[in-house]
């Protein structure tokens, strides 16, 4: 008996020995690496299955290939065609409206032109954003592409639904992703109505029941609609009714979120990121692609906004959305405001706020005071000490759930999207931001802001470092794990 023990030791050790150089060698992070290799020494087996189950770099595997066009010539062609495009885009704004020049050069060569000639609308909660949205979907007359990361079988998403049976009845061509875990609640009902009544409609990623954890893992985090290729809404407000406040019973919980509407060339790279999702989802490329990505934006002009969308996942080469959020720190010269439901950041990000900081930038960071997640909420209360100390203010958000994810630097440089500050946005989940380069949304951005922190709590330095040794010790427990979140 006292054999058998020993074999299986030394054979579960082998294991460990195995699975930790394979950490050492597929993990980039250094932080990550530490984490999964203390969770795999010391706890036995479930620490093997943990990093099994999320921690496969699927970055180097990536889960899709986005490039719609199979010729490599035919896609050369076309990236220096986005590169000449951004770049006469560039030029041809007057040199007080150009956006910062590394930024819009980074994201043309990641494919996402730098376009002019935008209408940029701010949507605030879901008293504004989903009154526009029914509009533009009853205004549709070629096709609707959806796609989101939470919809809900309820009051907002069976009226949704009504619209996009409706369109599909009348020769509208409606195409509907939802995310199988976020959605969960609509496969047996609104995702099986609409696809009965001629909605196409896919999940994103399939939950199974072999590869569920991984599938998890890799969640779909954006949420757009692109109508007739011409008008776009992107941001934060998934499609659920408690993002709605006027009908608010006392008992509901407030919602705080930012949304984005935008007319214009500017759409083209939500269309192009739908149909890269589309035809992973479906397993059945778009046709006639030229179709969905109307001329007649370059003869008419909605707005006068410069736009351009950052987007990545486990697909990317690179963490897109993370380097142009830093390149965005860096560009700052007198304000930064952020606005976050999540703040767990790569130090790369910390580093970039910290500096601006310490240079005399005033950094605004704002917060929801109580978190959906208690291990989340303790792992980004562990960065607060090393902000503080460097100057940056932090607002605690009191009127309910703070649940936008926006940007504003020197209120030149708006960002709304889908992303929060935290390694999940940036590495795991596929995400998407729109940048609008422009002093009146910038300006527009920023005031909602400061209406924000006057419903918020600023948090003081000398109370919070006085806060219970106790506290401490489980925020930098929660930090251990933070990579992992």
């Amino acid at each position: 008996m006292q054999n058998w023990i020993l074999i299986i030791e030394v054979l579960y050790l082998l294991i460990v020995i195995a699975v930790c150089i394979r950490i050492i060698y597929d993990t980039n992070s250094t932080v990550k690496t530490l984490a999964y290799l203390l969770l795999t020494v010391f706890i036995p087996i479930i620490g093997i299955l943990f990093y099994f189950a999320f921690g496969i770099n699927y970055r180097k595997r990536e889960l899709y290939s986005k490039k719609l066009i199979s010729d490599d010539n035919l896609w050369n062609r076309i990236k220096e065609n986005i590169t000449s495009y951004s770049a006469q885009t560039y030029y041809k704004a007057d040199e007080s409206d150009r956006p910062n020049k590394n930024l819009a050069k980074y994201l043309s060569n990641s494919m996402s032109p730098l376009t002019a000639g935008n209408a940029a609308r701010l949507l605030i909660n879901g008293e504004e954003k989903f009154p526009a949205v029914i509009q533009a979907l009853e205004e549709a007359i070629d096709h609707i592409h959806i796609e989101y990361y939470i919809y809900e079988n309820d009051k907002i998403g069976k009226t949704i639904e009504e619209i996009l049976i409706r369109k599909a009845k009348q020769g509208v061509t409606v195409r509907f992703i939802y995310d199988d875990f976020g959605s969960k609640g609509i496969r047996k009902n609104i995702a099986v109505r609409l696809r009965n009544a001629g909605v196409e409609t896919h999940p994103f990623y399939k939950i199974s029941f072999f590869r569920m954890v991984n599938h998890m893992n890799y969640r779909n985090h954006r949420k757009i609609i692109i109508i007739d290729g011409r008008k776009a809404f992107v941001g934060g407000i998934n499609v659920s009714d408690k993002y709605i406040n006027e009908s608010a019973s006392a008992n509901k919980l407030f919602w705080r979120d930012t949304h984005l509407m935008i007319e214009g060339p500017g759409v083209f790279y939500l269309q192009y990121l739908f149909i890269c999702d589309w035809n992973f989802c479906s397993g059945k490329a778009l046709e006639n692609l030229k179709h969905y990505f109307p001329d007649e934006h370059r003869n008419k002009q909605p707005g006068d906004k410069i736009v351009q969308i950052a987007a990545s996942g486990p697909d990317s080469v690179n963490p897109t959305i993370l380097y142009s959020l830093l390149y965005a720190v860096y560009q700052a010269e007198k304000e930064i405001l952020i606005t976050t439901p999540y703040f767990i950041p790569d130090q790369s990000l910390m580093d970039a706020l910290i500096v601006a900081a310490l240079a005399g930038v005033s950094v605004q960071l704002l917060v929801p005071e109580k978190s959906d997640s208690r291990l989340v909420a303790l792992a980004a209360s562990s960065y607060y000490d090393e902000l503080l100390a460097a100057g940056v203010k932090i607002f605690f958000y009191q009127d309910g759930f703070v649940h936008a994810k926006t940007l504003v630097v020197d209120k030149k440089i708006a960002v709304v999207g889908t992303a929060n500050m935290d390694v999940r946005s940036f590495d795991l989940n596929f995400e998407v931001n729109a940048i609008v380069y422009d002093d009146e949304l910038g300006t527009s951005l920023a005031n909602v802001f400061y209406s924000d922190i006057k419903d918020a709590n600023l948090l003081d330095v000398t109370e919070w470092s006085n806060r219970a040794i106790t506290r401490k010790f489980f925020e930098k427990t929660a930090r251990l794990v933070s990579p992992l979140l």
